[in-house]
């Protein structure tokens, strides 16, 4: 009895030296420190996989419930095409859904260019898609509209009349107008009557046609589709002016989700147009989804730069 019972330890014994030396194997020459800090990236890259819920952040363009709306084929298509629960979140502003990212409450998102740019230093945003309209274009145009019968003909008549931007953050609605009016020679905290932000290119343009302000910023996409659901009558207003082409809104995924995630979300769009084309009906009249990249957007960078924007100090 005795002997077996020594024979019963030293086997244990012999057991457990081999699982050592089985896990110093594995490990080489990593100190415990390394060992730990392997360990807690091995978790971390399995927690980033294990994303049950994929939340999509949408810029306020219009009305939230609306945006809802339009975007469901799209959130449908996603969940059955990566296999998980697909959530929209509209914020109420472009910084409500940078700060959405930042706080890991959204992991993908419809930025405009501007409010990407800001979203790459606030919180670690890539982009990998943009939009691409049926004339084959990814690129769209700031505006600046007012009421045929305002008198006001160009950028220099409005002077001394309301004004109203989009959002601090919006690009079309905002930087543009901004680096337009700064080439006209115009500031228009010094020289309009008031400056506003509506919240959304919508608004502005509500804004015109019910006599809330004189003149305001609006990007094209959304001043043609509310001409073509009635909201908006062409013949009452006058575009005073037109930017240059702008590089399209990119579709974005946070920076620390998984690579394999990740690529998994950038093919679901990418397909789109060919497996669920009733999909792209959210922002415009999109075709299909092309690939893009943060390099496209250094354009808007140095258009901060001309407006002296400290990118890492806005809201």
């Amino acid at each position: 009895m005795l002997f077996s019972k020594q024979f019963k330890i030293l086997a244990l014994l012999g057991l457990l030296l081999g699982l050592f030396g089985f896990i110093a194997g594995c490990s080489g020459s990593k100190s415990p420190k390394e060992q730990v800090e392997q360990v807690k990236q091995t978790n971390a890259k399995a927690e980033k996989e294990e994303v049950k819920v994929l939340r999509v952040g949408l810029i306020p363009a219009e009305d939230s419930e609306e945006m809802v709306k339009k975007f469901k084929p799209a959130t449908e298509y996603l969940a059955k095409k990566l296999n998980v629960k697909v959530e929209p979140y509209v914020a109420t502003d472009y910084s409500g859904v940078i700060e959405a990212m930042r706080s890991g409450k959204i992991d993908v998102a419809f930025f405009g260019p501007f409010s990407y740019v800001l979203a790459v230093d606030k919180a670690g945003a890539e982009a990998f898609a943009v939009g691409v309209g049926s004339d084959g274009k990814s690129t769209y145009q700031s505006m600046i509209i007012t009421r045929k019968d305002s008198g006001i003909k160009t950028l220099e008549d409005i002077k001394g009349r309301d004004f109203a931007f989009v959002d601090p953050a919006s690009t079309s609605g905002n930087l543009i107008p901004r680096a337009m009016f700064k080439k006209a020679g115009i500031d228009p905290e010094k020289d309009f009557k008031s400056v506003s932000y509506t919240g959304g290119h919508d608004a502005s343009a509500l804004a015109v046609k019910n006599k809330k302000v004189a003149v305001a910023a609006v990007n094209d996409i959304t001043y043609e589709k509310m001409v073509k659901e009635g909201l908006i009558k062409p013949e009452e207003n006058a575009i005073i002016a037109k930017s240059d082409p702008i590089p399209g809104s990119p579709i974005s995924f946070r920076g620390d989700l998984s690579d394999d995630l990740k690529e998994k979300i950038k093919k679901a769009f990418l397909d789109m147009h060919n497996e669920a084309p009733e999909a792209l009906g959210g922002y415009g009249e999109i075709v299909r989804y092309d690939e893009a990249g943060d390099g496209d957007y250094d354009v808007i960078r140095e258009v901060a730069k001309i407006l002296n924007l400290d990118l890492k100090k806005m809201k």
